[in-house]
């Protein structure tokens, strides 16, 4: 945005007096000087407001490959004469206050160079004849200063020269074009401080540039470069340092275009680019990926400045004298999404535009960017370009970290999709980690479960929008973020694991030595206080609510995710998953534990030929920490059966983890608005909530999977819940391609109320006696 210059979020509008001033103007300027009120046309309205707000500078870079003009004349192209009307009312581009006359101006000059240098306040104009300096295709002009357009220079076009000044004063007044309106004023570096008064400064950083092309020059023979006079006012030094540098360039010679294998190889082995004396002062870069995706390591060293070297002392001084004699180089980066974004005294700077790529809504333009980089021709430079990879990994998660997100839940739905599968075929249910090792295998699953519903993804694009991003660019892009979500799956589910792992063995190992310490200890209080819990335990409410958690746990979380917050409701329902995960892993290690004493027993009595017994006070030990006790004619064993049950519970845990993920930027908003008022929450995320509790409840154990369905049409063939996972990873794992994650939910909260209505179904066909139950069973004894 014109007198901007800079990108902020929707709390920084708020404070951002660069920003409250611009709209004060524009909002002023919508008012007619004729009778003091709005506008009524709003073609009028929509023009002042793109005047004030839009920059110039992209239609002052419209002669760059891939770059558009303005976009105000879209809104105008209705009424034409209204647009003629207002853009001749604003090309007058000095007010009358600062009007120069030809009288002011001392002895002109004549440049006969392609390269014209100002570098004091002179009060001279210099002519420049347009058709001989751009002859050999160097017909476009560039010309930055920091010098004030109309206040501090002025630039006209003329189509022919007059020997008197007094001649041209009226007669010409028709026939030379103004073109200061045409200069765009950038944000400045800092000013260079000056030593010592009267001393030579550096040279000051370009604060307005100007781009014309051959088309605008077109009719014209010479160009006049007018500069005031310093200005001598009582009481204020006269500016440092003043600049002015034109030339007639030809753009084919200072543009470079970076292909994407470039760029990717530049991380390691930068791209230089050496730029010698008399350069084109406007050097284009064209790179065929966005700088929003892989931002660039821009480095700039001064190489000469047609100073000979003598001695060492001297190219130690080299970028010193350089720095008086060449003004400080600037970029300006273009985005066809984000607009224009200015680098001043560029040396050494991270390129990075906001643009988002390979998104759905994206077209192909987003896909490039343009850096044209302003460097004073008196210089030779290097230029290295390398690809920052560590803003480019920062880029990547800040671009797509939901992406990522709904991708980890269409992972664990597909990892549950395999465990659900594996327990309706009647074999052994795999872990989570499991699930996913084998859906990442080639070809049949990543083809099945990732390829697919890119396609189909694709498929509904091309028929139902018409700005579609490239297809391999889109592809890559999905394909990494999918790789990167399996990746922070595993690392989430290797934690979670460590985290109950380490806890289970503690609580079993100090468990089997209280145990062992009840025994032998003979204090009556300790007796006393033992027989006391044992009778807590045995009373009737808690012996309820250790029959019933999930009645428990769902008169606590429903309330909380319906009257407080929805993170919160999950939060219990969390630790209601680790909860269950603990008791089954502590079951699963303390029968391990029996099992390896009991082998080491009976490999030490084969060992003396004399069999070993167990004393009773460690069979009693053993017995009371497990339910229960391994048969020979069990279908499983008991510790298979408690892993089983843990990697279940396991999986189930992880995924409504990332459901509360989702919520937790609203929680952070909901605690810190804490004591400022509160709101029930939305109706939709308590339903999808509940929808996502009731999963907890009834689809975490494998049992669940008796969910049964059959397709229309064909005869005995039943789908599980292996089938509805499946559909609810492909639909979380499109709309992930589409930046809604939290669509996700919706399927996780359809599946929870599917097994609801299945589980009570289920027990009113028992009640009636009509259904058999086809569960499989954990473990005969």
């Amino acid at each position: 945005m014109k007198n901007v210059w800079l990108s902020m979020e929707h709390q920084s509008i708020l404070w951002c007096n660069q920003l409250a001033v611009q709209v004060a103007h524009t909002l002023l300027s919508m008012i007619d000087p004729v009778d003091r009120q709005p506008f009524s046309s709003s073609q009028k309205r929509i023009f002042m407001l793109a005047n004030m707000l839009q920059s110039a500078a992209p239609q002052s870079l419209s002669w760059m490959d891939r770059v558009t003009g303005s976009q105000s004349s879209k809104f105008l192209g209705s009424d034409t004469r209204v647009a003629n009307e207002l853009q001749r009312n604003n090309s007058i581009s000095c007010p009358a206050s600062v009007q120069w006359t030809s009288d002011g101006l001392e002895k002109d000059l004549h440049i006969q160079s392609n390269l014209v240098t100002v570098l004091a306040m002179d009060g001279r104009r210099r002519w420049l004849d347009i058709q001989k300096l751009g002859l050999n295709g160097r017909g476009h002009f560039v010309f930055v200063t920091n010098l004030a357009p109309c206040s501090g220079v002025r630039i006209h076009l003329w189509p022919e020269k007059h020997r008197s000044s007094i001649q041209n004063e009226v007669p010409a007044s028709k026939k030379i074009v103004e073109v200061t309106s045409k200069m765009v004023e950038i944000p400045a570096g800092p000013a260079p401080k000056q030593v010592e008064p009267g001393s030579q400064t550096e040279q000051p950083p370009p604060s307005a540039f100007l781009l014309l092309s051959p088309e605008e020059m077109s009719g014209f023979r010479f160009m006049t470069v007018s500069v005031a006079s310093r200005p001598t006012i009582s009481g204020r030094p006269p500016p440092a340092a003043s600049m002015a540098v034109g030339q007639f360039f030809n753009p084919a010679e200072g543009t470079r275009a970076l292909s994407v294998g470039r760029i990717a190889r530049s991380s390691y082995d930068p791209e230089e680019i050496f730029l010698k004396e008399d350069h084109p002062l406007a050097l284009t870069l064209s790179f065929s990926v966005s700088l929003g995706l892989l931002p660039v390591l821009f480095s700039l060293r001064t190489a000469g400045c047609g100073i000979k070297n003598i001695g060492d002392q001297m190219e130690a001084d080299k970028n010193n004298l350089c720095k008086l004699r060449c003004f400080p180089p600037v970029a300006l980066a273009w985005d066809s999404v984000s607009g224009l974004h200015i680098i001043p005294n560029i040396y050494s700077e991270t390129v990075v535009v906001d643009s988002s790529p390979a998104i759905w809504d994206t077209h192909h333009e987003a896909e490039r960017t343009t850096v044209l980089v302003l460097a004073d021709p008196h210089c030779s430079y290097k230029v290295s370009l390398r690809a920052s990879l560590g803003a480019a990994t920062s880029r990547f998660f800040l671009l797509y970290s939901s992406e990522i997100l709904g991708f980890m839940v269409a992972v664990i739905l597909f990892g549950l999709m395999r465990q659900s599968s594996a327990w309706e075929r009647d074999s052994s249910v795999p872990s989570i980690l499991s699930a996913i090792e084998t859906n990442l295998k080639l070809p049949s699953p990543l083809m099945f479960l990732c390829f697919t519903p890119i396609l189909l993804f694709l498929a509904f694009l091309f028929f139902t929008t018409k700005q579609n991003p490239r297809f391999g660019t889109f592809l890559f892009v999905t394909i990494i973020c999918y790789i990167v979500a399996n990746g922070f799956t595993i690392l989430l589910i290797l934690s979670s694991k460590l985290i109950v792992y380490v806890a289970a063995l503690l609580h079993v190992f100090i468990k089997r030595r209280w145990q062992s310490w009840e025994d032998s200890t003979q204090s009556p209080f300790i007796r006393q206080f033992l027989a006391l819990s044992f009778s807590f335990q045995t009373l009737k409410i808690v012996q309820m609510i250790k029959n019933n958690p999930s009645i428990v746990v769902a008169f606590a979380t429903i309330p909380l995710v319906c009257f407080v917050h929805p993170a919160l409701g999950l939060g219990v329902l969390l630790l209601s998953h680790s909860f269950h995960a603990h008791s089954a892993l502590c079951s699963f290690l303390a029968a391990s534990f029996r099992n390896i004493a009991h082998n080491k027993d009976q490999h030490k009595s084969k060992m003396v030929n004399n069999p070993i017994l167990l004393s009773k006070s460690k069979q009693d030990v053993m017995e009371q920490i497990l339910p229960m006790d391994d048969s020979p004619t069990a279908a499983k064993s008991f510790t298979d059966s408690q892993l089983e049950v843990f990697d279940c519970r396991h999986g189930i845990m992880i995924l409504h983890l990332l459901a509360m993920l989702m919520f937790a930027p609203s929680l952070i908003a909901w605690i810190q608005r804490i004591g400022m008022g509160q709101n029930f929450p939305w109706f939709v995320d308590s339903t999808l909530c509940v929808g996502v509790i009731l999963h907890g409840l009834f689809g975490s154990q494998p049992t669940a999977t008796c969910i049964s369905f059959k397709f229309p049409g064909r005869r005995g063939h039943e789908v599980g819940l292996s089938f509805l996972y499946l559909l609810g990873g492909y639909y979380s794992f499109v709309s992930s391609m589409a930046l809604a994650p939290y669509r996700a939910l919706y399927a996780i909260a359809i599946i929870g109320f599917i097994c609801c209505m299945s589980r009570i179904l289920e027990i009113r066909g028992k009640v009636r006696g009509d259904i058999s139950s086809r569960k499989r069973h954990w473990h005969r004894h």
